[in-house]
């Protein structure tokens, strides 16, 4: 990890800290701030692609402000083709290195592959189907979002492993897991 991807991680970690510290989020949503992203525009320093529950708020667990995160969100933080290109916008056009795959406890997708291998749902079963591909026979909760994550961080390196707007050691994915009771993020 190159210096400013470190000084970025470092940033999301201490975020998380004051979070789990203060319980309200430290994050700049002034009028000012407003302005200035509007006249601007945005400069996020990382990407975060989380999950649709309504338990995670990414701007809230890294004590981030308006135009800081690039946040993607869809049930299971899953991955296809439009949040690949989000997140292609997100580092070829706002300069945003780090990308966060960010899961979390009791997730209701990952606790849906787990028990049902056929969904009558029209399109819910498209997310059940990505999330068994990556956690498989896995019946832990944690370890299956665990594994969740680890194969959404490897298909965003593959997708850019050689993408022309990035050169050797500029952007970073990493992985991380939300614990919806305690508020910690733990890295993985």
């Amino acid at each position: 990890m190159n210096k400013a991807n470190e000084k970025v991680l470092a940033r999301l970690k201490e975020g998380n800290e004051i979070y789990v510290r203060n319980n309200q989020n430290a994050g700049d949503v002034s009028l000012a701030i407003r302005q200035k992203t509007a006249r601007e525009g945005q400069h996020p320093y990382a990407i975060v692609i989380t999950c649709s529950d309504s338990r995670v708020i990414p701007d809230a667990i890294f004590s981030a402000g308006i135009g800081e995160l690039f946040v993607i969100r869809v049930a299971g933080n899953v991955l296809d083709n439009h949040q690949l290109g989000s997140i292609e916008y997100a580092f070829s056009h706002l300069d945003a290195n780090v990308i966060v795959m960010l899961g979390h406890t009791k997730c209701g997708a990952i606790s849906a592959a787990q028990h049902s291998h056929e969904s009558e749902d029209k399109f819910i079963k498209y997310i059940i189907e990505d999330i068994t591909e990556a956690i498989g026979t896995e019946t832990d909760d944690y370890k299956a979002t665990v594994l969740n994550v680890k194969h959404g961080v490897n298909i965003i390196a593959n997708a850019f492993h050689d993408h022309p707007d990035i050169e050797d050691g500029e952007l970073d994915v990493l992985g991380a897991v939300y614990d919806i009771e305690t508020g910690v993020v733990e890295w993985i």
